[in-house]
């Protein structure tokens, strides 16, 4: 019964027709149902813990695939079925960290015997620090090279750089004597598409020309990187935080952080950032240090046959990932311990930190921006904030949290049906169509039209002596009683007027296009767009309270700080916290997300208002739901993780959840010495669970191990092959002591070996409270309920979540990779 499945794997054979193959091309980019057409060999199918060294077998799901097969022979020959959601399975924690102990043992026991011995264990003593190392490296060299190219192409969509074609427009007239203050972007080294084209530099023609070759060049690149992801790496799509998180619980995804969706992701996320649609590359490139650190981790023996310890090396590369995109070291570390990681054992503390180190290092000697640091919108402040500023900090959290409430159910009801409907069947058509309505709406807005992270800069850039931005357009006033700061608190001009209106405008554009952006089938982050919406806000907010402080300086909450010609208001400080309070109101991070955005602006003295407003974003949000937007995708995905932030607070016993139920037929089980290969070959067949429980008899029920399909399928098949005599009426013998046979039998087959005798198991009267934190604690896949010794049934971690769900008026059924 499907309920009962221990996360079916389909290691059995003649299941193909089990297998329902995609109807078309573009269902094979359809969310949580990705079907790779394209096959992995052997060295990206790094996260398939199924796969031992030097053993050679065939699995079949719907087609067959050999631990021994190349690259090369799959691309001539792809397999159908392979790589598919329903091959996903969970890691076994307690077996894997066993058999890291018993590996550690065994180095160390030989270590003294030779020279030779010794190195081999240092080499695995250190091949953590050098896997966390060239992961860094790896990491940093490839964000740099994202950021490049991403700032090169996102110009491109206005013009070129006739002296030097792979420059930039800010790099362009960099060397230019002819630059002139107030026009400081225009050179005659850059050309505009409309002076190329058309020879106009001014006037409607010319307008016209450059807004035409914008919506060009957005449709290329979106379309470009759609098609790449759609024939090449459809895991390669989305954010990859959702599924990181899963896999490091303990879940395997085939080809998710292999080498293909490595190269496609890296050189999507570079046409789908200068696409101009509303994302950003923060959250992938999460996904891309993850991907080094797996393919690297595959080079050392210590962790490419150890799923845990590999989970571990993910860890610190996802902190090496937020470094890089952030410029924020030890916020990445933060960032894996809150956010991501399931298991962060105190080492992997020290290798995040390591990680994010080499990482941020890499970058800074790339340097990528040509401003000396890791990301572009790096600002200093140097006025403080004053106690009243408390209350407009805490209202930007209120939007933060209202923010981050409506997205997460926009967006999910918008999935959802994206899932449901033909729509989503046409990925490349609704990647254009959304393209194509950012590319109308944004050219016309200076403020949209700008590269996200350019407009986040802007609107953190405290309006000093050198800026001509119309947002620091101020009239002079010359009536100040008494100069205090160098440039004083002035009234605004017309240019802040103008400013703010299009402010306005362009917080409802990206408001509704970041709904309807993430989770195209794109590499897309929510990062930079839930910033830049906080930053919007905050920036007409803090221009707010500016202006009313000056015209206001003699009330009550003014009148101690703000003298006239006094400087105390900094609008760039409130776009850094509605910033912070957007992101935190969507992702609900709290600590990790107070260090990095204080990491990005360089000082330690506005810690209290970004504690404040991401507290605040944090509350508002949860009082209309608990979940975070990852793990309502986690959720939407039907992918089985267990939150350990979630909690269960139910009276059920272990007895109401596990199965078999009343109604369902009887536990499948495996007698330790009644049953021939025949018998074990016929239930692998007819049935679909993931592993059988070991009893001594059917009158008994006394529980003796736990055998899974998959050892139990390999070790029939080695036995035929490598020992004589073994048939299908041969007994099979899982007893210490072979049974007393008649003379005429077959040989026995004795699979002792491949029996866990030490399952995990409960009574039928623990409470469910109790199990669910074994569960989470312990990573189990399954446990077995017992009543004196006898076998009652089984739990699954799959039967926990459709409890929770159940429990929680949700469908039960969505816990099913949907």
């Amino acid at each position: 019964m499907e309920s009962e499945q221990l996360f079916h794997r389909g290691y059995y054979r003649n299941s193909y027709n089990s297998i329902t193959s995609a109807s078309s091309d573009e269902e094979l980019l359809d969310g949580a149902g990705v079907i790779m057409d394209f096959q992995t060999s052997e060295d990206d199918n790094l996260l398939d813990g199924d796969t031992a060294v030097g053993t050679h077998y065939t699995m079949t799901n719907g087609g067959s695939i050999s631990s021994s097969t190349h690259l090369l022979d799959l691309l001539d020959e792809p397999i159908p079925g392979v790589g598919t959601y329903d091959d996903f399975h969970t890691i076994d924690w307690v077996r894997e960290r066993c058999k890291d102990r018993e590996r550690h043992r065994r180095i160390n026991s030989k270590k003294k015997e030779s020279a030779w011995e010794m190195t081999k264990s240092l080499y695995d003593a250190w091949s953590g620090w050098l896997v966390v190392t060239l992961t860094g490296l790896a990491s940093g060299a490839l964000a740099g090279l994202i950021d490049i190219a991403a700032d090169w192409m996102t110009d491109l969509k206005e013009g070129i750089c006739l002296s030097a074609l792979w420059y930039n427009h800010e790099q362009c007239c960099w060397g230019s004597n002819e630059t002139t203050f107030e026009e400081r972007d225009k050179c005659p080294q850059w050309k505009t598409w409309a002076e190329l084209i058309i020879g106009q530099a001014e006037g409607p023609g010319s307008y016209i020309m450059n807004y035409i070759m914008y919506i060009f060049w957005a449709l290329s690149f979106a379309f470009l990187a759609v098609s790449l992801v759609k024939v090449f790496a459809p895991y390669a799509c989305g954010s990859g935080i959702p599924e990181i998180k899963t896999i490091l619980s303990g879940f395997i995804i085939r080809g998710y952080l292999g080498k293909w969706t490595l190269m496609i992701k890296t050189i999507t996320l570079v046409l789908a950032v200068a696409s101009g649609l509303s994302l950003g590359k923060e959250g992938p490139l999460v996904h891309v240090a993850c991907c080094c650190g797996n393919i690297f981790s595959y080079l050392f023996p210590k962790y490419s046959t150890n799923e845990a310890k590999k989970r571990e090396v993910l860890s610190a590369a996802s902190a090496a990932g937020v470094s890089v995109a952030f410029g924020a070291p030890i916020g990445g570390v933060l960032f894996s311990l809150e956010e991501v990681s399931y298991y962060f054992p105190l080492k992997t503390l020290w290798r995040s930190f390591f990680a994010a180190l080499v990482a941020a290092f890499v970058l800074r000697s790339i340097n990528p921006f040509g401003n000396s640091r890791l990301v572009l919108f790096y600002v200093e402040y140097h006025t403080p904030w004053y106690l009243f500023e408390l209350f407009p900090f805490i209202l930007l959290g209120v939007f933060g949290g209202l923010w981050g409430a409506f997205f997460i159910r926009a967006n999910i009801a918008w999935c959802r049906r994206r899932k449901s409907t033909r729509f989503g069947k046409y990925p490349v058509l609704e990647v254009i169509v959304v393209a194509a309505i950012t590319a109308v709406a944004a050219f016309p807005n200076p403020y949209t039209r700008l590269n996200t992270s350019e407009l986040i800069k802007e609107l953190f850039t405290d309006c000093g002596p050198l800026e001509a931005s119309s947002l620091c357009d101020y009239r002079n006033d010359m009536n100040a009683s008494k100069i205090v700061d160098d440039i004083p608190d002035r009234p605004a001009g017309l240019g802040v007027y103008s400013a703010i209106w299009q402010l306005c405008l362009a917080l409802m554009f990206k408001i509704i296009m970041t709904v309807f952006t993430f989770g195209i089938k794109v590499p897309s982050g929510l990062f930079i767009p839930s910033m830049a919406i906080g930053a919007i806000a905050g920036r007409i907010v803090g221009i707010a309270v500016e202006q009313l402080a000056y015209y206001h300086h003699d009330w009550f909450i003014f009148k101690e700080w703000c003298e006239v010609g006094a400087d105390c208001i900094t609008p760039g400080l409130y776009a850094m916290v509605g910033a912070a309070a957007c992101l935190g109101g969507v992702t609900r991070m709290t600590v990790s997300l107070v260090v990095i955005v204080f990491e990005l602006t360089g000082g330690l003295e506005y810690i209290v208002p970004l504690m404040a407003a991401v507290m605040t974003s944090k509350w508002v949000g949860d009082a209309f739901g608990r979940e975070g937007i990852y793990e309502a995708h986690i959720r939407l995905n039907g992918y089985p993780f267990l939150d350990a932030k979630e909690e269960f607070t139910h009276t059920t016993l272990a007895a109401d959840v596990m199965r078999p139920r009343r109604s369902d037929p009887p536990l499948a089980v495996l007698t330790q010495d009644n049953m021939t290969v025949d018998d074990i070959e016929n239930m692998i067949n007819e049935t679909s669970y993931n592993g059988f429980p070991v009893i001594m008899s059917k009158e008994s029920q006394r529980l003796v191990g736990f055998a899974l399909r998959r050892d139990l399928t390999i070790a029939i098949e080695s036995a035929r092959k490598k020992q004589e005599g073994i048939v299908g009426s041969s007994r099979v013998c899982f007893a210490q002591h072979t049974p007393s046979l008649p003379a005429e039998s077959p040989r026995p087959l004795k699979l002792r070996s491949i029996l866990d005798m030490s399952p995990f198991t409960v009574t039928d009267h623990t409470p469910m409270e109790i199990v669910v934190d074994i569960f989470r604690k312990l990573g189990l896949r399954q446990c077995l309920v017992t009543h004196n010794g006898r076998l009652l049934g089984i739990i699954t971690k799959k039967d926990i979540l459709r409890h929770m769900a159940q429990t929680a008026n949700q469908d039960p059924a969505s816990i099913m990779f949907n």
